[in-house]
């Protein structure tokens, strides 16, 4: 598994010079609707295992939850079902908020 920082992934994003990758929020529902970067997917974490068929195995996928726990065993999951280009945004969403959007709401 890769390990990505909220300024690397806003970077990343800004860089129309290669295809977007699939943002995976982990997130529960009332989290995601608190706060999420635009263009993310929200799967939340228990729910994974029945609807990793969903997700394109073989696209880029930047797994993100609030502070990196959850998002780190979703990749790890990912990982041990063949995906293979998987990376977890470090710090969550709430370093996105600290680090490259501080309008976003925190909680």
């Amino acid at each position: 598994m890769q390990h990505m920082t909220a300024p690397q992934l806003a970077e990343r994003l800004a860089d129309d010079s290669q295809p977007r990758p699939l943002l995976l929020d982990v997130r529960e529902n009332w989290e995601f609707e608190t706060c999420h970067i635009a263009g993310s997917t929200q799967i939340p974490m228990h729910l994974i295992p029945i609807r990793a068929g969903e997700i394109d195995d073989g696209q880029e996928i930047v797994c993100i939850c609030h502070h990196g726990a959850r998002s780190m065993q979703v990749a790890a999951f990912l990982e041990r079902n063949g995906f293979e280009n998987v990376t977890n945004l470090t710090g969550g969403i709430h370093a996105w908020a600290l680090q490259v959007d501080p309008a976003m709401p925190k909680y």
